[in-house]
């Protein structure tokens, strides 16, 4: 086989898997829609929510934890520190909703170097349901939050989960951190799904509590750096499946920089790369980067218009990517293509960083991932 003919070859099956990989993100994902309240026998949940510092959404994050359409539910909120600043805008929130059972829990559990699974431990050991939800701060929860969860258990289920989906940016690079989020990571996240591959993600979690308790509690998500990696690898080594909510919740990003967006990207791809290497050594392949390179290579020596031949690869790939975006109800604009190219370019940059040790930023602190969760260069002390 010639070089144009392996070069064009290469790029029609990776393109061809992109296009794959949304229909399958398609069929499984569903546009959101608002469930009916369960009836009273509903059983009681509890929500733990880990915190820290305040973000210009976080007014409205907590109000929205108090107005959830479920009989029965607590939540416990756990910072790190008492004296960080988010402490007050809780009291406030709780002040406003006395009817809601709530706990504010302050301290710094160290089970692993894993800043956010520390500031759960607390809140896990305090919940007094069976059924615990642990999601992020800056989950924007609708009222039938739980119901999306609950509904999404099956009998073969040990763990639910739901990915971000990125919304309300505020410039061109939170743009960018949606075209990141939304058509590229949960759309491979459902797409792995479609295909019994589950994966977890941290941003909401629910648990079986006894289920969980019987196998380690939530010390045994210390396991890995990322406490989602190591659900995943628990549940599926129990012969259960990490199932995804219908229709993901939304983050809203608000303003973005470049470096926060590389930042992020950075960190997530050294988790991936240090705890699923198997699967995070073709990501070098996803995006358009690596199908346009191979077909331009094509091109040049068939002496085809280039013009013409990234104009196809480009429609090829951000055309479907955009109308998965408008067909379930996600961000989208005319900025968000040229935002999906951006990622694009940052794409193989992001992934060789995966590869390469050294100091990573988490959150302000810096750090080293390594493939030990008990052995970081440096323990955080946030979330």
């Amino acid at each position: 086989m010639d070089l144009t003919t392996a070069a064009a070859s290469l790029s029609a099956f990776l393109l061809l898997v992109n296009l794959v990989s949304i229909a399958l993100a398609w069929s499984q994902l569903e546009r959101r829609r608002t469930l009916r309240p369960p009836g009273e026998q509903a059983p009681p949940v509890s929500i733990v929510v880990p915190a820290r510092g305040v973000e210009p959404f976080t007014a409205e994050t907590l109000e929205r934890a108090f107005r959830l359409d479920w009989p029965s539910y607590e939540l416990i909120f756990c910072v790190a520190h008492s004296d960080d600043a988010v402490v007050p805008a809780i009291r406030a929130a709780m002040a406003r909703f006395p009817h809601i059972p709530t706990r504010l829990l302050t301290g710094d559990d160290r089970i692993s170097g894993n800043p956010k699974l520390n500031n759960c431990v607390k809140g896990w050991e305090a919940a007094h349901h069976d059924w615990v939800i642990l999601a992020d701060s800056n989950v924007l929860m609708p009222r039938d939050y739980i119901q999306q969860m609950m509904g999404a258990w099956r009998a073969d289920s040990g763990l639910v989960c739901s990915t971000p989906v990125g919304s309300r940016p505020d410039g061109f690079w939170a743009e960018v951190e949606c075209a990141f989020l939304n058509t590229l990571q949960a759309r491979w996240q459902y797409t792995g799904a479609a295909a019994g591959l589950g994966f977890a993600q941290g941003k909401s979690m629910l648990w079986s509590k006894p289920l969980l308790d019987a196998n380690g509690g939530i010390y045994a998500l210390a396991a890995e750096i990322a406490e989602d990696a190591a659900a995943t690898k628990l549940v599926n080594g129990l012969g259960l499946k990490v199932h995804l909510v219908a229709s993901p919740f939304e983050q809203p990003l608000g303003y973005r920089t470049r470096e926060a967006v590389w930042s992020r990207q950075a960190r997530w791809a050294r988790l991936r790369r240090v705890t699923f290497p198997f699967f995070f050594a073709p990501e070098i392949c996803v995006g358009a980067a690596i199908p346009l390179l191979l077909a331009l290579i094509a091109a040049a020596s068939a002496e085809v218009s280039l013009f013409w031949t990234t104009l196809a690869v480009l429609a090829a790939v951000y055309l479907p990517e955009y109308a998965l975006a408008v067909a379930k109800g996600w961000y989208a604009s005319p900025r968000l293509i040229p935002a999906m190219m951006v990622r694009d370019v940052m794409l193989p940059a992001v992934w060789l960083r995966g590869w390469v040790g050294g100091a990573i930023d988490w959150r302000g602190n810096t750090m080293n991932i390594s493939t030990k969760s008990d052995e970081p260069e440096e323990v955080l002390s946030g979330a």
